[in-house]
């Protein structure tokens, strides 16, 4: 997860829509996935490099909580749970408590885009990339591109899909490699356990 992060964007993971029904499509997005304001979904991250015999496959566990951050816990092929909460990043023990991770910034800023994203709001990535919104607010895709040529040079574009949920994530990097990472059983996420709370500093 942190080698994704830290190569998906070294800046921020997303100006404003090209066209008026861009941005309508965009609000429609951003309030329905506002609506949520725990959510938990089960998720499966595939990594492709042309330098690679095979794809890289991860397996793990999502919880997003609105205004606290989230739990990105990676459970195949090695296990690992990190707290993403505003612009910290830390890695959590068995216990629940969290080490801070240091020399991690892509990881905080990608961290605060989809925190925003899940929680309707998008100022920040909007101010470092441009989108493209096409579909329905109950078929969607959004498509961002770097607007800052150093970005561009490294990441060519971001396309995030769903429906009333985020659903996929695929990164395409300008070397040629591709991360896709696909969210399922997607759903809200009732109340969190003991653990869960110490983590993301919930009452």
């Amino acid at each position: 997860m942190r080698r994704l992060i830290a190569l998906l964007l070294l800046c921020c993971l997303a100006p404003f829509a090209r066209a008026q029904a861009d941005g309508t499509l965009l609000q429609d997005v951003l309030a329905e996935l506002g609506r949520h304001a725990a959510v938990r979904a089960d998720f499966t991250q595939t990594r492709s490099n042309p330098a690679l015999d095979k794809p890289q496959v991860s397996e793990g566990r999502l919880l997003f909580v609105l205004g606290h951050g989230m739990l990105w816990q990676t459970v195949s092929p090695y296990q690992e749970t990190l707290a993403l909460t505003g612009s910290r990043t830390a890695r959590i023990d068995a216990d629940g408590n969290a080490r801070p991770m240091r020399g991690e910034r892509g990881v905080s800023q990608v961290s605060q885009m989809l925190q925003g994203m899940l929680g309707g709001k998008m100022d920040e990535a909007l101010r470092q990339f441009s989108v493209e919104a096409s579909g329905t607010s109950r078929q969607w895709t959004l498509r961002f591109v770097p607007k800052q040529e150093r970005v561009a040079r490294v990441l060519g574009s971001i396309s995030l899909e769903g429906d009333s949920y985020l659903q996929g994530i695929t990164i395409a990097m300008q070397d040629g490699s591709r991360t896709e990472i696909r969210f399922a059983h997607t759903r809200d996420a009732g109340t969190p356990d003991a653990l869960e709370k110490r983590a993301l500093g919930l009452p």
